[in-house]
């Protein structure tokens, strides 16, 4: 039971990176704490495959967090 625990994390964990990868660039951290990057920092809003882009990786991210505390659980 383990091992499966490990695969599907290993295979979140994947997904998870190339999710990440492929979100839109922005302007790092600067432009959260008010840089001038022209990326809008927090009031700028998602639109069509950004935001299902978003949404999907905030699904995995939930799904990730759920598999570790099912191992951790499982595992004693």
């Amino acid at each position: 039971m383990q091992d499966a625990f490990q695969m599907v994390s290993i295979v979140i964990s994947i997904v998870l990176i190339a999710l990440v990868l492929l979100q839109a660039k922005g302007g790092g951290l600067g432009s959260l704490l008010g840089g001038d990057s022209g990326g809008g920092g927090i009031t700028r809003t998602r639109r069509g495959l950004e935001k299902t882009l978003f949404q999907v990786t905030v699904g995995f991210c939930i799904a990730f967090v759920a598999v570790a505390i099912l191992s951790a659980i499982f595992s004693r």
